[in-house]
């Protein structure tokens, strides 16, 4: 599912938005492309320093959905690409991956989990 255009695009930095939805209103929260970590599997992990309206959500609702891109990955119809990824969620608080992270990158209060269920190039 994570192929090496993916990739390529989070090796350049750029915003990524999540998106995740509870009983109310969708909520956003942003990050960085060089901050996701995929695992062997394809999972994403990513630091969260805030996030609590997201945690409150995926109490209700586990799933999120994700864009990410780069103006500097070839895309599908010139320079410049993006994807699309849903998938579920969870933020973790211990074990190996979660300590991995925190070294990385020490400001992280948990850690966000996703596991993708698609993953779409948009451009």
């Amino acid at each position: 599912m994570i192929n090496e255009t993916f990739r390529e695009v989070l090796r350049n930095e750029g915003v990524v938005s999540i998106v995740s939805w509870g009983r109310g209103e969708a909520n956003v929260v942003n990050t960085w492309n060089s901050y996701i970590v995929v695992t062997d599997n394809g999972r994403l992990l990513i630091p969260a320093a805030g996030m609590t309206s997201t945690e409150a959500d995926l109490e209700v609702n586990d799933k999120v959905k994700l864009t990410l891109g780069s103006k500097n990955v070839q895309g599908l119809f010139g320079m410049g690409t993006g994807f699309r990824v849903d998938g579920k969620a969870k933020l973790v608080s211990e074990g190996a991956e979660y300590e991995m992270m925190q070294k990385k990158y020490p400001f992280q209060r948990k850690m966000l989990e996703i596991t993708p269920e698609l993953v779409k190039q948009t451009v």
